[in-house]
């Protein structure tokens, strides 16, 4: 699995912005997709992830509320959307895709199997 993350850019705080993840493969639906972020001289850090059928959903204590996460298997594309943004919310953003078909999500990075390029976020403040 190819995965692109797009979507990124400069926005000012409480504005929104829509990321997007397209994926390659026949089989995007056999994935748990998931976001993860990393700002400057930090850790990764999980944001949210939804099942493969996208009927179970996680999101980090730090975007409930304001992040949106959903997929369209047909078209083999997961978004998040970002509404409410912090400055605290900037950073690079990656897509991620954990082959696993169940009811829960990972949050766990190392154990995604693949990874987009990332997109950056930026949020002034």
């Amino acid at each position: 699995v190819q995965l692109q993350a797009s979507g990124g850019g400069l926005v000012q705080a409480g504005g929104s912005l829509r990321l997007s993840c397209a994926a390659s493969g026949r089989t995007f639906y056999n994935y748990a997709m998931g976001w993860f972020r990393q700002a400057p001289g930090k850790e990764r850090e999980f944001v949210a992830a939804i099942a493969w059928r996208g009927h179970t959903t996680s999101y980090a204590e730090s975007v409930k509320g304001r992040f949106t996460i959903s997929r369209e298997n047909a078209k083999n594309m997961v978004y998040l959307q970002m509404n409410s943004l912090k400055p605290e919310d900037t950073a690079v953003y990656y897509c991620a895709a954990d082959r696993v078909v169940a009811n829960w999500v990972r949050t766990d990075s190392y154990k995604y199997d693949y990874w987009g390029q990332g997109t950056q976020v930026t949020v002034s403040s």
